[in-house]
């Protein structure tokens, strides 16, 4: 479903991405793990096209977007949930997520389909709250619901857990686990809590100071290895 191959970035002198390569698979999870500030948000920019690539390019479906417009990589079936969760405050929950919606057409464009609210049930019952007066962790449900609206065939993740309370960690697990048997969502999970990532990811890539130092899927990785780049 995407292909990275061979991203390089900069900010300004700074080499933040270095010779960066992963495969995410439809039906799978790939988890991106890291410390903050190694470059993982950095890339996962680059990938919806907020930040240009100095080198390398991104692949959607077999096509090459490495230029292409941060819309129209989301009308593709690109989706991306960001750290901080960047929802709308003013606007109510259902408003929220029916911004989500703006890359349909047609008929269903504006109807929220039930399968968001099996997802995420609390939602149902706050349509007419505003975004901003959520806790942090419905917050995190709702952008992950407004990012699925819009029925993506590639949803990206950074980092859900941060700042989240536990049981609503658990909760958001459960939608990823729910999400990967579905077989029809490619989900690229970027992380720092390698015990959360573990349970759910197929693939696994970790990065250190803007390149991968390790990499391997979940019956190959050395879970060792992986908690001392995140440690370090």
């Amino acid at each position: 479903m995407l292909e990275v191959n061979h991203i390089d970035q900069y900010y300004g002198g700074s080499h933040t991405l270095r010779d960066v390569s992963l495969t995410v698979r439809s039906g799978e999870v790939m988890a991106l793990l890291g410390r903050n500030g190694v470059g993982k948000t950095t890339l996962l920019k680059c990938l919806m096209g907020v930040l240009p690539v100095a080198a390398g390019d991104v692949r959607f479906e077999g096509t090459d977007i490495t230029r292409l417009a941060p819309h129209r990589r989301a009308a593709r079936g690109m989706a991306y949930v960001p750290q901080g969760r960047d929802i709308f405050a003013r606007l109510t929950v259902e408003e929220n997520i029916l911004m989500g919606m703006a890359t349909r057409s047609g008929r269903d464009a504006r109807r929220i389909k039930g399968e968001v609210f099996e997802l995420f049930p609390v939602l149902r019952t706050m349509l007419a709250r505003r975004g901003g007066d959520l806790s942090g962790g419905q917050q995190q449900q709702l952008a992950i619901a407004r990012a699925l609206v819009a029925e993506p065939k590639l949803i990206i993740l950074d980092e859900p857990t941060e700042g989240i309370q536990p049981s609503i960690i658990k909760d958001i697990a459960n939608v990823i686990r729910l999400l990967r048997q579905r077989g029809d969502i490619a989900i690229l999970l970027c992380e720092q809590y390698f015990d959360f990532a573990r349970e759910l990811a197929d693939q696994f890539v970790v990065l250190s100071r803007g390149e991968v130092v390790a990499s391997g899927d979940r019956t190959h990785i050395d879970g060792d290895d992986v908690r001392r780049h995140l440690s370090v």
